[in-house]
């Protein structure tokens, strides 16, 4: 497994949670994932203990999907 630094850019959190990095963005704007930017800049950087905790908490600490992240994953939508 690749060691990944402290401090992470957008591209590399991507890489560490195995998203493309147009989902993180999109996580980052919906206020779903924990970033920071630099005061003024526009450039976001990531906390690699931040986004580890995240993804204990999403996937419920034992590594399975929660049960409402399930769910909406295999719901078929009912399109009439």
């Amino acid at each position: 497994m690749q060691e990944f630094p402290p401090v992470l850019t957008a591209a590399m959190a991507a890489e560490l949670l195995q998203v493309h990095v147009e989902y993180l963005r999109r996580l980052v704007r919906e206020g779903k994932l924990p970033s920071h930017r630099f005061p003024g800049g526009r450039e976001l950087r990531f906390l690699r203990d931040e986004l580890l905790e995240w993804l204990a908490v999403r996937r419920g600490g034992d590594g399975t999907p929660k049960s409402e992240d399930h769910a909406a994953q295999s719901t078929p939508s009912t399109a009439t």
